[in-house]
């Protein structure tokens, strides 16, 4: 039987010589293949978080932009958000309702949310999604099915799609920061100039969110009426699913919570603080018509209800809460305090025989928070009422995106 080759025969061996070149040349085109298709600097981590990314301006935040936040986060392990400065919306929309400092405030409160980033530029631009990739660790881009298109006509999340690193949601139907701007501008629209002082037509089309023109198909503006029609799943979808514990000390605070805004959020802030379950009551419409005016609320009770359920700081809310807060309610939900801020619409139930704190009053478990913020649904109200000219072209610009996106609408799987 023949010996093996010794070391300096197999080296003058030509065919064997050759069999390592080639052999050594594939592994080298392999390998250098996989690095280009798959660079270290843009190859998603195997180990650790999948960190996920939205952004928006979040102006006139509500449970639309709150179930976009749920759905992006069900996409990853964190969710970073990117809150778009006031100057670019300028540029981009019109002037913003909310200022930045607002609108950080209310997507910070939103229990979806892992990290917020502050002054995000209305467009990815190729520097910001490398600082996204580089700095954030950010895996994917997640945006809405509708359309996001930027004033020169382009897409502003191209350059994501581009590079692989793009995912879509589910837009939520029945609602948008246009539709809400809408039910406000309508009543301003329809008003008589001779009744500039006298907000008296303005409550009577608040009542109904939108003018009667436009219901019965007359020569109103053309604004699309939202109808929200709302599902025991939306509902657990938002819910904490989880109740107090036994010795837990459970706070109340109620309110109509309308246009949910970072005065509601940092009073619930406050309100939780003090115990360890914060349960939210959320006065019906009819309650809320009787104590405000017939203009109120421009939400309706399921949409106000998600918009607390959406924040971090309320374990479970009461859906159409009693105005006043009995002795039977106080056992049946073993509440330890009640509480209110100073900062609320009616407040002058100090001046009326029927308080409805007068039960926890009596026994001791009522307090007064000062509210961090000056803020009601009013001063929103004012704002969209005092500067209604610019609300109202931006307005009519985006209502014809809506239009587009309703008549081209077709089905999109998710939630």
């Amino acid at each position: 039987m023949p010996s093996a080759l010794s070391h300096s025969e197999s080296l003058q061996n030509p065919r064997l010589i050759a069999t390592w070149l080639i052999g050594g040349v594939v592994i080298g085109v392999s390998a250098m293949g996989l690095y280009l298709a798959f660079p270290l600097g843009k190859r998603r981590k195997k180990k650790g978080p999948v960190r996920v990314y939205m952004d928006g301006c979040f102006d006139m935040m509500h449970y639309g932009h709150c179930n976009a936040l749920r759905q992006a986060r069900a996409l990853g392990d964190q969710l970073v958000v990117g809150v778009v400065s006031d100057e670019e919306i300028i540029v981009n929309k019109g002037p913003p309702v909310t200022p930045l400092k607002e609108r950080m405030i209310m997507v910070s409160a939103v229990k979806w949310v892992d990290e917020v980033i502050p002054d995000a530029p209305y467009a990815i631009t190729e520097e910001f999604m490398n600082k996204l990739f580089n700095e954030y660790n950010i895996d994917y881009i997640i945006h809405g099915d509708d359309p996001c298109i930027l004033p020169d006509g382009t897409d502003a999340y191209a350059l994501a799609k581009k590079a692989g690193r793009y995912k879509q949601i589910k837009r939520t139907e029945g609602v948008s920061s246009t539709d809400i701007v809408g039910r406000m501008l309508l009543c301003v629209r329809d008003r008589p100039s001779s009744d500039s002082h006298n907000h008296s037509s303005l409550q009577r089309q608040f009542s109904h969110g939108h003018s009667q023109k436009s219901e019965d198909g007359g020569s109103g503006s053309g604004t699309r009426i939202s109808h929200f029609l709302p599902t025991s799943r939306r509902i657990v979808q938002f819910s904490n699913g989880k109740g107090p514990g036994t010795d837990a000390r459970i706070v109340y605070i109620d309110g109509a919570f309308d246009l949910f805004h970072a005065g509601h959020v940092e009073i619930l802030r406050l309100a939780r603080g003090l115990g360890d379950f914060l349960l939210v009551g959320i006065h019906t419409d009819q309650t809320v018509s009787a104590n405000r005016g017939a203009h109120r609320p421009i939400m309706n009770l399921h949409e106000r209800s998600l918009s607390v359920l959406a924040c971090r700081y309320v374990d479970e809310v009461i859906i159409g809460a009693p105005w006043e807060v009995s002795k039977d309610m106080i056992t049946t939900f073993n509440i330890s305090l009640v509480v209110h801020g100073t900062v609320a619409e009616d407040n002058d139930f100090h001046k009326e025989k029927r308080n409805p704190y007068a039960v926890p009053i009596s026994m001791g478990i009522s307090q007064l928070l000062d509210s961090p913020l000056d803020i009601t649904t009013s001063t929103i109200i004012r704002r969209i009422v005092s500067n209604h000219e610019a609300y109202q072209k931006r307005h009519e610009r985006k209502s014809e995106s809506e239009k587009r996106y309703y008549e081209d609408k077709t089905y999109v799987s998710g939630d």
